[in-house]
């Protein structure tokens, strides 16, 4: 959570950002905490923020084709999303995560109308009940499915899709071959003691698991249109490796619809 955070106010102070956060910026100089640890550096911290900018993006279109919808945020750290994306009043937003996380949210962030804090493991059944199901809901979850079971996370979707009228489901995931590669080598995941899990090699393992949704999108993470935003060596390393298979399908962002 503190290394995404701090890769997003990084990329604020750069002189060409990609999602250009102060919000992030702000929150991190209110936090006592050596951003050394994190490892991101502000030549990595482009890298970092792609996604966010991605799922900002995918998010947006959701929300222009729906003046009245809910937004579950679900596994939101201390992402200031619902601030980058100002939705209109017909939006109810709520931000999703371990209570000790909403604490701190509560904390950093100023209070905002149609904003809701829930503090929640995002796989207890108990938290979705409390959600009025009237309306197209947009599920967005960046950066949560590998932490999860299978199990977990497939009763989630259900869920979602079971108890809302129609909506989207937002969301990165990684093959087993980048599960296993992420565990290894990824710094962020290593320093934090984190287990990664759940393995979603592509699209037909959310479909034949999830009945009533259809696949809106399936795009590797190193071919998105983010990345020409990105650095020069950094887009070159994409290049490489969206041309390799097992590294393309690696890390995928998917959108569905129900």
């Amino acid at each position: 959570m503190l290394a995404t955070l701090y890769g997003r106010a990084l990329d604020a102070e750069a002189r060409n950002p990609i999602l250009g956060d102060q919000m992030a910026k702000e929150v991190v100089s209110r936090i006592d905490y050596d951003w050394r640890k994190t490892s991101i550096k502000p030549r990595t911290a482009s890298s970092v923020v792609v996604r966010s900018a991605h799922f900002d993006n995918w998010a947006a279109q959701f929300l222009a084709a729906h003046d009245r919808a809910t937004v579950l945020h679900v596994g939101c750290g201390l992402d200031t999303r619902v601030f980058r994306l100002d939705p209109g009043s017909g939006v109810e937003w709520y931000d999703i995560d371990y209570p000790d996380v909403i604490s701190l949210a509560e904390q950093l962030n100023p209070r905002r109308d149609h904003h809701h804090l829930v503090p929640s493991s995002a796989t207890d059944p108990a938290w979705l009940q409390t959600i009025p199901a009237d309306r197209p809901t947009l599920l967005l979850a960046e950066g949560v499915t590998p932490y999860l079971s299978k199990d977990d996370g497939i009763a989630l979707l259900r869920r979602v899709v079971e108890r809302f009228p129609s909506g989207e489901l937002q969301f990165d995931a990684y093959s087993r071959f980048g599960i296993k590669a992420t565990q290894r080598s990824n710094t962020v995941v290593r320093r934090s003691g984190a287990t990664l899990q759940w393995a979603i090699n592509g699209p037909e393992d959310i479909i034949r698991m999830v009945p009533g949704i259809r696949l809106l999108a399936a795009v590797s993470a190193f071919q998105t249109d983010a990345i020409a935003r990105l650095p020069a060596v950094y887009r070159l390393m994409s290049i490489a490796m969206a041309g390799i298979p097992a590294l393309r399908t690696m890390a995928q962002y998917q959108r569905y619809e129900f």
